[in-house]
């Protein structure tokens, strides 16, 4: 009996943070896995790892780059879908692709570059407001443009803020605390953490899947839910001291937001949004707008942050 072929997918910011997890989950699952690749990129040392990574993978190289319209239409006719995973200094100039897809005219899924908060249900202060609101306006387009789409909501990344048990104020710590720990507000808001690799594997099942037309795909795990008192309350149990708490006020957070330099500002007032307005659980999930990727896909094993953790033990 003769299977569906898997659809073909093309990456727009491959080798950058989200992208290069969601090209391997691409690769393994069986899709042909395409990478539109600039020379300079191809050339960068920084970058060699992930293309030798890439090309162990089988991943296809496309030359060209967002800001050459002529390439993007050559490697996008290629493909059935197009992920963008690019970094958040060109969120608005996913417009672009946008462009480039509605000439190619064969394309039965974007999914633009979000991976973070649902932007139109958060409660932003600057710098985020503006990252929140190019992302918003790219949703806006996509649908002006009548391009099928799945936005993606996968909140925050395990391996990016747990390390620090999600400290606000430390951009480079490698191990959570083990003396001291801020917490933002009344620090009861509930905030999600995923895997990275989990929400790689669950956007790639997403792609053509007809549930996820036209709908943001939420990473919801259950048992990634936290508040800030929860996960002090973890960390604490699995090193068996007490950690000394100190509140931060959500005025006295907005004022720690305007005076700090970037990129600290951009992540306080990233964890203003999640930490203090709960902006990641603090409305329900309806089929009018949304689906949920865990009861979609229940037999995805996924990481939980009480297993994440254990490492730092």
């Amino acid at each position: 009996m003769a299977t569906q072929s898997k659809c073909k997918i093309l990456f727009i910011g491959s080798t950058g943070y989200v992208g290069k997890f969601v090209v391997e989950a691409s690769a393994k699952a069986g899709h042909p896995t395409y990478a539109l690749l600039s020379d300079s990129t191809l050339s960068d040392p920084t970058k060699s790892h992930i293309i030798n990574h890439f090309k162990s993978l089988k991943v296809i190289f496309v030359s060209g780059n967002l800001y050459d319209h002529e390439s993007l239409v050559k490697a996008i006719k290629q493909v059935d879908v197009v992920i963008s995973t690019v970094g958040n200094d060109l969120f608005a100039d996913q417009v672009r692709i946008i462009s480039a897809i509605k000439e190619a005219g064969n394309v039965r899924r974007f999914l633009p570059s979000e991976y973070g908060n649902d932007v139109d249900r958060v409660h932003g202060v600057e710098p985020a407001k503006s990252l929140f609101n190019a992302k918003a306006q790219i949703r806006q387009a996509v649908k002006d443009a009548n391009i099928p789409f799945t936005f993606i909501s996968s909140n925050f990344c395990s391996a990016w803020f747990l390390p620090s048990l999600a400290q606000p104020y430390d951009l480079n710590a490698s191990a959570p605390p083990k003396d001291k720990v801020f917490i933002l507000g009344d620090g009861i808001s509930k905030v999600i953490f995923n895997e990275e690799h989990d929400i790689a594997t669950y956007i790639i099942k997403a792609v053509d899947d007809s549930r996820t037309l036209n709908k943001i795909l939420y990473v919801r795990p259950l048992q990634n839910i936290y508040s800030y008192v929860d996960l002090v309350s973890l960390w604490e149990k699995k090193c068996g001291i007490i950690l000394e708490k100190i509140y931060v006020s959500e005025e006295q957070l907005l004022k720690n937001i305007q005076e700090a330099p970037t990129p600290l500002n951009i992540r306080l007032s990233i964890f203003y949004s999640a930490f203090v307005k709960g902006d990641q659980t603090n409305f329900d999930i309806e089929a009018s707008f949304g689906v949920e990727a865990t009861e979609l896909y229940p037999n995805v094993k996924y990481t939980t942050v009480d297993e994440f953790l254990n490492q730092f033990v």
